[in-house]
This record gives structure tokens, C-alpha cells and sequence, in this order.
């Protein structure tokens, strides 16, 4: 029931979603379950959350909630299986949220919060698969989190020390055994792969499952299609971005006319059409969480067009602009490398 309810809420079906979850909430009633699910819900139906106060305070509330819940039935700091798993997701996703808001210190606040959780659970991957994600994410992001913000690097002094490469290797598991965590490790391995590890051609694989299963899904599409536009597929994501096109409103016009610009520019060779749509991308405001990077990459590629044009004091401004906003390290290099 709760495999179907996930399917549902990432699916954007919403109402059958509800269904599910109604008849998890009467056999389980006042499981920490039930209130992740209502999470996932007010999530995805309302993204991007953050930028709605009112169902960002129930988001919260909801999650706090669920941390009650867990309390009640397992008592605090248990150790029981279920009860490490529920507060590392509900700790997550508070941590996941200040992230995309910019306040760093509350999200490794968070983190800090679940350390005991996440210790725990690395030693419960045999017991359960789902602890896979939720370790791999650990030993991943304990390190590279305070590589990107190096604010946090002392909040990080008593963090127990991770591994990268294992946690790559521990959400790849989880990819392929999780149940609640399924999806969730495909969509951080495809961003890790993009973002952090540069090798777009592996968030590939992952992210084409996400859109497979999810068809309907646009942030899983978008996703999926710039692994493709960054691996050169460019012939695979010219449908996709057709598909994209449909989305009409919030952030997701800035990543379709970015993906059109650059297979205008990097396939077609046309440089007038690449940067009338690299200019609208930049007309839509960008959402920090997911088409910031989109702007980034509309300024670098404005400042490509420019130089083939001659106007270098022109590449030299977009590239500027560019690294105002990138985080990719591909972008960083290309804009820092301009002379």
C-alpha cells in the first residue's frame, strides 16, 4: 500500500495517491508512516514548497509530527529499526528544505540532529534494505557538503568521517532494493552524478528509470534531459523536451528554452535561434533548487555566442554572470577559463 501510494505521488496522481494513504493511515494508525506520506504529498503537489509559506509551515509541522509519532510508539532515541529509519527521513527532508531556502547552518543543524540516527543506521543496511539510501547519502554528503559550504566545515568537526565512493556504491543498492527509498536514490545519484561528480552519461540510467516509471512526472523528465543534453544525447532529448514544453508554468519554462537553446547551439549550429531562447530562459525566474543552474548555463552560453561573434568584452559579462550563479564545476571551469 505504501509502495502504491509513492507510485501515485510521484506520478502526480494525487488523488489516487490519497486513496492509498487513507487505507495505510486506518491499518496503521499514527505510524510515523503516515505522516512522511502527507509530506511527500504537500512536497510534490506544491513544488517548490518553499516558496509557499503557508503549506511550508505544514510541511514542517507535518514532519515534526511524525518525529511525536515515533516518540510515542518507540520511545525516544530507540533504536529500533523503524524508529532510526523515520527520523533520519523526517530529519532529512527539514535539512533538504533549509538547504534550497540558503540557510545552511539550519540544514546541518538538522543533520546534526539525526547524526546518532544515521550512525545507527549504517549499521542496519543488512537488516534492511532502505538503509542503503540513507548511508550512501551519509557518506556522500558528510563530505562533499562542506566542500561546496565551507561554512559548515566546523559544524562537521564531530561528524564520524565518510567516504564518497561508498556512498555512491550504497545508493546504487538502494536503487535496485529500496521500497520507500527506490526513487528517492535514483533522483539523488542522477544529481550527485551531474552536480558533484561531473559524469552526466551515469545519471543517465538512473534518471531514464525515474522517467520509465514516472512518466508524468516533469522534474524527473527535466532532470533526465539534461543528463542527456550534458552526455551530448542530443537526438534522444529532443523529444523529451517537446514533452518538457507542456509544462506552462513556475520554474519550468526556464529549463525548456535552456534545453532548446542548447541543442540549437550545439546540434543545429544556429546561433540566432540558440540565443533568442538562452535570452527568454532568463526572462522566467529560476527556482534555487532546481533551474538555477539553467540561468548559469543560458549566460555561458550566451558568452559562447558572443565570442563567435567577435564581441569578447560581451563573453567576458556573460561569463561573469555565469559564475554569479553556477555551481556545476564544468561551468565553473569553462567561465573561469575564458580570457
Amino acid at each position: 500500500m505504501i509502495q502504491t501510494s509513492l507510485d501515485h505521488i510521484y506520478n502526480y496522481e494525487f488523488e489516487a495517491a490519497q486513496k492509498n494513504i487513507t487505507l495505510v493511515e486506518k491499518k496503521y494508525p499514527n505510524h510515523p508512516v503516515n505522516y512522511i506520506l502527507d509530506t511527500f504529498v504537500l512536497y510534490w503537489k506544491y513544488l517548490p514548497i518553499k516558496d509557499n509559506p503557508t503549506k511550508m509551515a505544514e510541511y514542517i509541522a507535518t514532519l515534526n509530527q511524525c518525529l511525536e509519532a515515533i516518540n510515542t510508539k518507540y520511545g525516544k532515541n530507540s533504536s529500533h529499526p523503524e524508529a532510526v529509519f523515520y527520523t533520519m527521513v523526517a530529519r532529512g527532508y527539514m535539512a533538504m528544505l533549509y538547504n534550497y531556502k540558503g540557510e545552511m547552518l539550519s540544514a546541518a543543524g538538522e543533520g546534526k540532529k539525526a547524526y546518532n540516527s544515521f550512525v545507527e543506521g549504517l549499521k542496519l543496511m543488512g537488516k534492511n534494505p532502505e538503509f542503503y539510501f540513507t548511508s550512501g547519502m551519509y557518506n556522500y554528503y558528510v563530505v562533499a557538503y562542506p566542500e561546496v559550504h565551507p561554512m559548515t566545515k566546523p559544524l562537521m568537526f564531530f561528524f564520524k568521517k565518510g567516504d564518497k565512493s561508498l556512498g555512491l556504491k550504497q545508493i546504487d543498492i538502494g536503487t535496485k532494493s529500496g521500497i520507500i527509498t527506490k526513487a528517492e536514490s535514483c533522483y539523488h545519484i542522477s544529481r550527485i552524478y551531474i552536480k558533484y561528480e561531473n559524469t552526466p552519461e551515469k545519471a543517465i540510467y538512473y534518471s531514464q528509470k525515474l522517467v520509465d516509471w514516472y512518466p508524468q512526472n516533469p522534474i524527473y523528465r527535466m532532470m533526465n534531459i539534461e543528463a542527456l543534453l550534458l552526455s551530448k544525447r542530443y537526438d534522444q532529448a529532443r523529444s523529451s523536451v517537446n514533452i518538457l514544453q507542456n509544462y506552462k508554468k513556475g520554474f519550468f519554462p526556464v529549463a525548456w528554452s535552456t534545453f532548446q537553446a542548447i541543442i540549437q547551439e550545439k546540434d543545429d549550429k544556429n546561433d540566432l535561434g540558440a540565443q533568442k531562447d538562452y535570452l527568454l530562459a532568463l526572462q522566467t525566474k529560476a527556482d534555487d533548487q532546481y533551474t538555477k543552474e539553467y540561468h548559469a548555463m543560458s549566460y555561458a552560453g550566451l558568452a559562447r555566442i558572443a565570442h563567435r561573434a567577435g564581441d569578447k568584452v560581451k563573453a567576458k559579462n556573460y561569463y561573469k554572470k555565469c559564475l554569479e550563479l553556477a555551481e556545476y564545476g564544468s561551468l565553473k571551469a569553462e567561465a573561469k577559463a575564458y580570457k
